[in-house]
């Protein structure tokens, strides 16, 4: 399953950082919200993509827009990666990848020749009314923050 532009934010309800639980459309309901998704905690991409993000909070924050960050990784493994770098927003785990799946984030991947199903780096825009607005797949890490601030504020 993938969304398409126009389809409504997933009722989904997942542990994320700092022992807080979410739900997604009503936590977030009349707020615009990006949703990342990116590979692994603690890795090279993953940390400039943070990094970004938190650089631009203000401005996101400023334009009405929440920040949630995706991944397989453990709520424990989410923590010291939001405090080692200082994160302002959440980190969700989606261990079970129930997430993943229904935002089509689930791919397959290739490392030094060997195929695997891993998070594909894609970011997703929610407007208020909790309608997807815009998605970018295959995301490279650096820049990518200020082209979704740019969509974020203009909704």
């Amino acid at each position: 399953m993938s969304l398409t532009i126009g389809d409504k934010l997933p009722n989904l309800t997942l542990a994320a950082s700092g022992g807080k639980t979410v739900s997604l459309a009503k936590d977030y309901k009349g707020r615009k919200l990006v949703v990342y998704f990116y590979p692994k905690d603690n890795t090279p991409g993953c940390t400039v993509e943070g990094n970004e993000f938190t650089a631009l909070y203000a401005e996101f924050a400023k334009a009405g827009a929440d920040i949630v960050g995706v991944s397989k990784d453990s709520v424990k493994s989410h923590d010291n990666f939001c405090t080692k770098f200082g994160f302002p927003f959440l980190l969700l785990s989606d261990a079970d990848e129930a997430m993943c799946n229904a935002f089509g984030a689930i791919v397959e991947k290739s490392m030094y020749g060997k195929k695997y199903m891993g998070i594909d780096r894609c970011t997703f825009v929610f407007d208020a009314k909790g309608k997807l607005a815009r998605d970018w797949r295959k995301v490279s890490a650096k820049g990518h923050a200020a082209e979704v601030l740019e969509a974020a504020k203009a909704l």
